[in-house]
Order: structure tokens, then sequence, then C-alpha cells
């Protein structure tokens, strides 16, 4: 017999939404942040790498917890950021997702934008108040990365709009 948690992932998996529905109506019901025992993946990193906003949506409605992550450390909102799934970030963040929670390595969504040299992803991480001076656990941080890409790259100019937009002042290095 197979637990209802392992069942219900397999209903998220399967786009089977009359069964999903039907084990979340359940009262006390808490299988939408069900893990699988293995990766440790909920029904929002299922639905975040099939790039689907409408269950991310259904998913976060019915109770899903977007910063719970799998054993890797990830998120479904850094996940997002990594697949350049603009539309599944703005959910998440939308739905109560940390944007600068790091993941097992210390990137945040951000700095997975800034490696992807996705300026509209940074920009939205940065609307939504991602911290572009947050370090991984090399010590760089998303505008470190950005100045590295050279002067070809837009994305340190896309940082300093961003944040000039949102009203922040970019932090200076060394002593003032």
């Amino acid at each position: 017999m197979q637990r209802d948690g392992y069942k219900f992932l397999e209903a998220v998996k399967e786009r089977d939404g009359t069964q999903v529905t039907e084990f979340l109506s359940e009262p006390g019901s808490v299988l939408v942040n069900t893990r699988d025992v293995v990766s440790g993946e909920t029904a929002l990193h299922i639905v975040t790498q099939r790039r689907d906003a409408v269950w991310l949506r259904f998913l976060l409605a019915k109770g899903a917890n977007p910063n719970i992550a799998d054993k890797n450390g990830t998120t479904p909102l850094q996940l997002a950021s990594q697949l350049g799934f603009t539309e599944g970030v703005e959910v998440l963040a939308e739905g109560g997702a940390d944007v600068d929670v790091p993941d097992s390595t210390g990137e945040t969504p951000l700095i997975a934008a800034v490696h992807r040299r996705d300026s509209g992803l940074v920009r939205l991480l940065i609307d939504k108040g991602a911290n572009a001076d947050r370090a991984d656990n090399s010590g760089r941080t998303a505008r470190d990365y950005a100045m590295l890409l050279g002067a070809r790259s837009s994305m340190l100019e896309e940082i300093e709009r961003a944040e000039a937009e949102r009203g922040d002042k970019a932090q200076a290095y060394g002593p003032s």
C-alpha cells in the first residue's frame, strides 16, 4: 500500500487536478507540503520544474510553503531562478517565498539570475527585495559575479538600475 503523501505527489506529477483537489480538501490535510522521501522535493518543486504557473498558484492558495528546500537546499524560488522561469519567480515571491534564501552552496536566486545573464529576472528579484550584496559560500555576491562578467555584460548596470528604482543605495566596499 502506498501512503497518501506518495499518492499526492504522484497525482501532482501526473497533473491529476481532481485527485489532488480530493487530497487537499480533506479536513486537516497537510499533504500540500509533503516531501519526496528520496529527493526532499515538494509539490511546488515538481510544478516549478515543469514551469507551470497555474499549478503554482493553485498549490500556494491551498497553503503550500514556498520556503521548503529539497535535500540539496534548493527552494522552488531558487529552482525557478535557475530555470529562468520568471513568472514562477514572481508567483512564488508573491506567495511568500524568501527571495534571498541560499541553497547549499550559498547561491541565492539573484546570483543564479546573474549567472544566467537574465536582466529581467535580476530586475524582478531586486524589486522583490533581493540583496545584491549577500555572499555565497565562496564569499562572492551577485554584484561581484556581475563585475566578473566584464564590460560586455550589462548585469552590473541592471543591478544598480533596479536598486535605484527600489530606492537602495549601492554599498561601497572598503574604508570610507
